[in-house]
């Protein structure tokens, strides 16, 4: 704390990066000053308040005479900008907590204010997994010193450029921030001191409580319910995709790349709406203050963003389509479909224009034929009809379908849907391999050996559906096909329960709470085991896995068991990294829907396509799922 008294000289105590507006008179001005030095006297800076580490060294101290200029204001208090600090470690901004009308009244944009107030490290109770914002408490003795003088805000990507690869360096397994077991430390318990320069969590902690400018922002996804988006500005990033988005990708240091980069955009604090924004939409200039909330650092800009543009990209048809020496393939997760919902004609078009009616198509979340009515009803067969039906309207091409109707609510997802996996497939093209009857939702299917080959005892069936691994999840959906020349495929629909309870990746828990992580390595082996018995009758067996995994493959713990079999489509394919992607969260595009094939079907061939039909819609409104499909071709050039 400063406890000396400067009452000459005292110009080198102002300097707060601000211009002091010049004020009616030269005795006016020479006056302010006077009294700006008296009142440093006995102060705290607000520098000493914040300190070098996440949380304060005063923390739970009251303090007097802290100065600085208030930048902005809202119905929580305002924000004050003090002396700079040479120490990037170290912000210069602070939150001033206050819900009093006569407080909010005293000050306005651009005082000069004294204050004092008890220093605290809040965190809401119902959000025990924040990380603490720094503020001062209820502030008392506020004075105004003067008026009308401005701040410039820090430029980011001129003055200070946010790190581009890990969010902290307590994230230190090999899968980095996505490393199983989970929750083994807490940034703030540990405390260290900041490295703005390495981790993202310390970048913008720096930063608490400051006014910063974001140039040309670019947004990367579409706004929450609260009109709140993800943009990165005009600074360094990685895994930039195509559409201006930032997709988790393996970085440097072989950890999977955070995308620190990037910070969510909060309401504006004068009161005024935020705009549509979608994947790759261009803004002015943001500024606004850095602020910690609802688990994520955000920028509350001081008013609304302006839109200056939208993206170039819209999705197109795939250009992937069988022949006679290939066998095509769709994968779309489409959002509990139930037999009346609006989406059901949209979701068709996508199969037969952008998809291009593949010759088999896994699809996820078909509800049952009363939808979210929960009734008892379990059978999806009218979902399927309408679903085959609005494709056969658009296309011309008539799909069968099957299913196997799970047990009533046991298998989750919206209540009374009673959600499960289905295949949409050609006759003309493939046909189940007959001699095995279908099973049902509690048979579980194994592979037996008929002429020294790998067949199925139910076709279709479904993997251990009583294994605990399953409760109140989807059970893998197996079939076995044969083309009309007679080769044969196997095929794995998978749907693993869901991230429902993880924690936000920018919160207190390292590595962050994956919810249930440890279920869907356990569901995995089950499906890899169930590949690996195929491959152990016939090692050059055609194998075809895919669906919602609900999972990203960088968290390769999880997926090792699958990936010691399998081989996703994606590498075999060789699509960019950055444009693996199928859903869009947070600050992320990131693919939770993946396909993987056996080696014979490496050996001959494999192509792979996302469309991105609802990630890049205009708005949000006009998404029909949170997924993209994706589509792909296969040959078979063996196993007769």
């Amino acid at each position: 704390m400063h406890t000396e008294l400067h009452v000459g000289n005292c110009g080198s105590k102002l300097n707060l990066g601000i211009t002091k507006m010049r004020a009616h008179s030269e005795h006016q001005e020479v006056l302010g000053f006077a009294t700006t030095c008296i009142s440093v006297a006995l102060s705290t800076t607000i520098a000493e308040i914040q300190g070098n580490r996440f949380k304060s060294p005063l923390n739970g101290q009251t303090v007097t005479n802290v100065t600085g200029v208030v930048t902005a204001k809202w119905s929580k208090g305002f924000f004050l900008a003090g002396e700079s600090s040479d120490d990037l470690r170290v912000s210069s901004g602070l939150s001033i907590f206050t819900t009093s009308t006569t407080n909010l009244n005293k000050v306005k944009v651009g005082d000069f204010v004294s204050l004092g107030g008890i220093v605290e490290e809040f965190r809401s109770s119902s959000d025990p997994n924040n990380l603490f914002t720094t503020e001062i408490d209820s502030p008392t003795s506020i004075t105004v010193i003067s008026s009308n003088n401005s701040i410039s805000p820090i430029i980011l990507g001129i003055d200070r450029s946010p790190p581009t690869q890990q969010l902290t360096g307590l994230d230190s397994g090999p899968d980095g921030y996505l490393s199983v077991p989970n929750n083994v430390t807490l940034v703030e318990a540990v405390d260290a001191v900041l490295q703005p320069d390495l981790y993202g969590l310390d970048f913008w902690e720096s930063l608490e409580g400051q006014l910063v400018t974001i140039p040309n922002p670019v947004a990367i996804g579409f706004p929450n319910s609260f009109g709140e988006f993800w943009v990165h500005g005009a600074w360094n990033v990685t895994g930039k995709n195509s559409q201006g988005g930032l997709s988790i990708t393996i970085g440097p240091d072989g950890k999977p790349d955070a995308n620190p980069e990037a910070v969510i955009i909060g309401e504006p604090l004068d009161g005024t709406q935020s705009p549509s924004v979608a994947l790759g939409t261009t803004l002015a200039d943001i500024t606004g203050i850095v602020y910690y909330q609802f688990g994520f650092f955000y920028v509350l800009p001081t008013t609304a963003p302006v839109v200056t543009g939208t993206a170039s990209g819209s999705a197109q048809p795939t250009e992937i389509e069988s022949d006679s020496s290939s066998i095509s393939f769709g994968d779309y997760n489409v959002e509990n479909l139930a037999p009346t919902s609006a989406h059901l004609p949209t979701v068709a078009n996508h199969i037969a224009t952008f998809l291009k009616t593949p010759d088999i198509v896994f699809v996820q979340e078909i509800q049952d034929n009363s939808g979210p009515t929960d009734d008892g009803t379990v059978i999806g067969n009218l979902t399927l009809t309408n679903l085959v039906n609005a494709i056969a309207r658009v296309s011309n091409v008539n799909y069968s379908f099957l299913e196997i109707a799970p047990t009533d609510d046991t298998d989750g997802g919206e209540p009374g849907g009673n959600i499960r996996q289905a295949y949409l497939y050609r006759p003309e093209k493939l046909s189940l391999v007959p001699g095995a009857p279908a099973g049902t939702a509690l048979d579980k299917v194994e592979v037996i050996v008929s002429n020294n080959k790998p067949t199925l005892n139910f076709n279709p069936g479904r993997i251990d559906p009583t294994n605990a691994a399953w409760n109140n999840s989807r059970k893998p959906l197996v079939a076995q096909w044969q083309t009309p020349s007679g080769q044969t495929l196997f095929t794995i629909n998978v749907h693993l329960t869901s991230k429902g309870g993880s924690s936000s990746n920018w919160g207190d828990a390292r590595p962050p709470v994956n919810l249930p992580a440890d279920v869907r390595m356990e569901q995995i082996s089950l499906v890899a085991s169930f590949a690996q018995s195929i491959l152990e009758v016939d090692d050059k067996a055609n194998i075809l896995a895919g669906g919602d995994f609900n999972e990203y493959v960088q968290t390769r713990e999880v997926f090792k068991p699958l990936t010691d079999v399998l081989t996703e489509t994606d590498e075999v394919a060789g699509v960019p990294e950055v444009e693996r992607y199928t859903y869009v969260f947070d600050q992320n595009s990131e693919a939770l829907d993946h396909v993987f094939v056996s080696d014979a079907l490496v050996q001959c061939g494999v192509e792979i396509e996302h469309v991105h039909v609802n990630n890049w819609a205009p708005t949000l409104s006009q998404r029909t799922s949170d997924h993209d499909p994706s589509v792909g071709r296969i040959s078979l050039c063996g196993n007769l």
